[in-house]
């Protein structure tokens, strides 16, 4: 019978750790495993990762790469078809949509893309909408109220 306080692991599962510098008779006394000479056998004494020698190393031989713009803006997106669940003549921003979980960031401006139909007819609040999904809101009756930031 298995009780919870005879568990043990099995068998070949934990390894004794090593007990360097306790004499001859233990295979890793004096020099502790790490041999005669040199930089390695030192105390304190490694090489960096990505050390070659002295050789010029390889991240620096390769040629660097990329650009990142600081000043790039990240939109929060929604298509029109996204917005057929609200009935018709609903004002319809950014708060609204992180309410229905249409989006999850209210730190990003929002941005109003065309992809899919559109059936009802909204009033939007958007920082910028492209003129696919601008034509399609407006087809309806709808309008787009194009907000700063």
């Amino acid at each position: 019978m298995n009780e919870l306080s005879r568990l043990k692991p099995p068998a070949g599962a934990t390894k004794k750790r090593k007990r360097k510098g306790r004499g001859p008779g233990s295979g890793n006394g004096k020099t502790c495993g790490k041999g005669q000479k040199g930089q390695k056998s030192r105390s304190g004494g490694s090489v960096p990762p990505g050390f070659e020698g002295g050789q010029m190393p390889l991240h620096r031989r390769l040629p660097k790469g990329g650009f990142k713009n600081r000043f790039r803006v990240e939109y929060s997106t929604v298509n029109v078809a996204q917005l057929n669940r609200f009935e018709d003549g609903t004002a319809i921003d950014l708060d609204m949509l992180v309410a229905n979980g249409i989006i999850g960031n209210t730190k990003q401006p929002l941005k109003v893309l065309g992809h899919g139909e559109l059936t009802k007819k909204l009033v939007i609040k958007t920082n910028k909408v492209s003129k696919s999904a601008q034509e399609k809101i407006e087809a309806l009756g709808g309008t787009v109220e194009v907000i700063g930031g």
